[in-house]
């Protein structure tokens, strides 16, 4: 169990973007993490991840306190992975082998066990014809791929990412979701999609004036919270209370299912 727990964060020179968030992220749990830009998306998955070490309230791991300190640290990235929006911020080998194999190498694994986590993260991302290329050659869909695979290769209990489906095609964004489902790992993902989250995720957490609401997706369907995070109603929530359905539908088929039956042909 990955939380965030009463945290506050801010930045020199200006307020705190949180001021209070709190998350639970359960084992093999999809959360997504929605808000407006500059709500603390970003900052809060940081904090998750180390990265950010908050003012006040704590990060605990299986309820223990991250502590800031290099083997603490250390330890919790092998644990939890953080992939950043823009690939580019966190590609920075020659090729795609030595990028993806960096992370297990730096565990003290031997070559051949390194060779062993790279050449399944590949294969599980679809890269794997991409080993050998240099990755300022790759698409920016492939660069995604590849920053992902080397967060899957380190086989971390939570994997937390920011809009991983930014920048990416309708085929692009289907075959990452197909990928995830693969993935045992409990992930948080961080997007402005609500359609998606809703359908995807098995909990939403919305982050607004600095704190998050946390629930089952069906909490999308509250009008109050989505108009203070500056969000609007998914679009089978909407359909659905415009046609006084009963229920919470997450796609297109659980809608279809709650119209009268002479209707749905």
């Amino acid at each position: 169990m990955l939380r965030a727990e009463g945290v506050v964060v801010g930045y020199p020179g200006g307020p705190a973007v949180l001021t209070g968030a709190s998350l639970a992220v359960a084992p093999g749990r999809r959360v997504a993490l929605l808000g407006a830009n500059g709500s603390g998306k970003t900052t809060l998955l940081q904090c998750l991840a180390g990265a950010l070490r908050p003012a006040d309230g704590r990060v605990t791991l299986d309820g223990q306190p991250l502590a800031h300190t290099r083997a603490a640290l250390r330890a919790h990235r092998r644990r939890i992975q953080l992939v950043l929006q823009d690939p580019d911020d966190q590609l920075f080998s020659a090729d795609v082998t030595q990028d993806v194999s960096f992370g297990p190498l730096n565990l003290g694994l031997s070559d051949d066990d390194a060779r062993a986590r790279t050449d399944e993260a590949l294969a599980l991302l679809g890269i794997a014809h991409l080993a050998a290329r240099p990755t300022h050659q790759l698409s920016f869909g492939e660069r995604k791929r590849v920053a992902l695979a080397g967060a899957v290769a380190m086989r971390p209990d939570v994997l937390l990412l920011d809009e991983p489906t930014a920048g990416l095609d309708p085929a692009g964004v289907s075959d990452l979701l197909a990928t995830l489902a693969g993935l045992h790992a409990g992930i948080v993902l961080a997007t402005h999609d609500v359609d998606l989250a809703l359908a995807w995720a098995d909990e939403v957490a919305v982050v607004v004036e600095g704190r998050v609401a946390q629930g089952p997706p069906s909490l999308l369907g509250d009008e109050v919270l989505l108009r203070d995070a500056h969000l609007r109603r998914p679009w089978p929530l909407e359909l659905a209370a415009r046609l006084g359905l009963p229920g919470a539908p997450r796609d297109l088929d659980q809608l279809v299912a709650l119209l009268p039956e002479g209707s749905r042909s």
